[in-house]
């Protein structure tokens, strides 16, 4: 009597675990530089509510708040340890920057310790009625990992 064959060969399953390894090459790379976009994206959440009252408080008064102001306008600015991968945002006074800096262990190893920094327009004046733009750069996190309407570098 003839026996059939059931099962898989070794060389059939040694190309299936070939297959798989590629596949996983490609895709844990990808998906950690879309983890650490994620986590850079949590900055830009953070410091919304800031740029909403900044830009509110330069058009109504015509220059940016000072020291003083920034405080009393309540902009929501979290202290240190402000997110869960954002360690502090700070507002410089009469310029209005804004600059989240991200923690240095608990992120992906290419943002860890990185800067955004937001900027508002310089000059106030003839913005009545325009859209207030803001202006995002990163000295140390790699524009792969920022939003397309920031501008890296």
């Amino acid at each position: 009597m003839k026996k059939l064959q059931q099962g898989f060969t070794l060389i059939e399953l040694m190309i299936v675990v070939a297959i798989i390894g590629i596949l996983a090459a490609i895709a844990i790379p990808a998906y950690q530089d879309y983890t650490q976009r994620a986590q850079v994206g949590e900055a830009f959440t953070i410091v919304s509510a800031a740029k909403t009252a900044i830009a509110e408080y330069a058009q109504t008064n015509g220059v940016y708040p000072p020291a003083a102001d920034i405080a009393a306008l309540a902009l929501d600015i979290p202290g240190p340890g402000a997110g869960q991968y954002v360690d502090s945002v700070i507002v410089t006074a009469d310029t209005g920057v804004i600059t989240a800096t991200m923690k240095a262990a608990g992120v992906g190893a290419d943002i860890a310790n990185g800067t955004v920094v937001l900027t508002p327009p310089a000059a106030l004046a003839g913005l009545a009625g325009t859209a207030f733009n803001w202006v995002c750069t990163s000295p140390d996190i790699l524009q792969k990992y920022l939003p397309k309407s920031c501008t890296g570098q």
